[in-house]
């Protein structure tokens, strides 16, 4: 036979047990209620921050405050207040109806002509040149000018660029700056840019706001709009934020719906 004291033993292990299994499937209790660890998993996903004790303590408090206000609103009697369900309706039949509409124009809601017509509007913006360039950057207009010097006299770009410049991003590859549109570029930089031909470099060092450029232009190409395959992700997300677009589309959805009702 098990001795008294040993059962009340055994049974406090198992009520601490059963108490940190309880705790550990919530991430709190309010006044009786349990808050579910999944709401709290949740609303730290949705906050699209790095998961950490900090956020979750915050997203806790958060939970902690909702339910405390929702039972306070139970304690008065307003979720029965005709006026309270009434909202809550509305926001209910609000939030379906933009539902429908997204998942009606995910589905269905952009054809083959509304993305080529947004594309005959991009490809507009596509005028004039773009230009292959390297560069190389330094601090001082001495030390731009002696770079010059050495380029003249038939020093190698790429290597000067990788040993000298200044540019993180660019120096590593010879100063490639890839292509490059002359609105993309500083001012100072771009107005000696465009005045190279192919296979030039600048005569002298040009300033700008980060330091002093020796330019070399390796080719320049008619600006062209990319094809329309590659950018048809962003053309939905262009059509789909119009809200002249969207209200047609939904006009056109409710058409839909109602040809296929039966409306007495």
């Amino acid at each position: 036979m098990i001795s008294l004291p040993k059962i009340l033993r055994i049974t406090a292990i198992g009520a601490t047990l059963l108490t940190g299994t309880v705790f550990a499937q919530n991430a709190a209790i309010v006044n009786g209620k349990s808050i579910p660890k999944a709401q709290l998993d949740k609303l730290v996903q949705k906050s699209g921050q790095a998961d950490n004790p900090q956020i979750r303590d915050q997203a806790r408090e958060m939970l902690v405050t909702r339910e405390l206000i929702l039972q306070e609103a139970d304690k008065r009697g307003l979720s029965q207040s005709e006026s309270v369900k009434d909202q809550i309706e509305q926001s209910r039949i609000g939030i379906l109806v933009a539902a429908v509409f997204q998942d009606f124009v995910e589905k269905e809601g952009i054809s083959e002509a509304d993305l080529k017509a947004a594309y005959e509007s991009v490809k507009t913006q596509y005028t004039g040149k773009e230009y292959h360039v390297a560069h190389i950057l330094v601090e001082k207009e001495a030390d731009a000018k002696a770079i010059t010097a050495q380029l003249k006299a038939g020093a190698n770009f790429e290597e000067l660029a990788k040993t000298k410049s200044k540019d993180p991003g660019s120096a590593p590859n010879g100063g490639d700056l890839g292509w490059v549109s002359e609105k993309s570029l500083v001012p100072e930089f771009s107005k000696a840019m465009v005045q190279l031909k192919k296979g030039q470099t600048t005569d002298k060092p040009v300033k700008s706001q980060f330091g002093w450029h020796i330019i070399k232009m390796d080719d320049v190409r008619d600006l062209k709009a990319p094809p329309m395959e590659e950018i048809k992700d962003q053309l939905k997300q262009m059509i789909s934020s119009d809200q002249n677009w969207q209200k047609a589309k939904f006009s056109e959805m409710l058409q839909k719906f109602r040809s296929k009702a039966k409306i007495q």
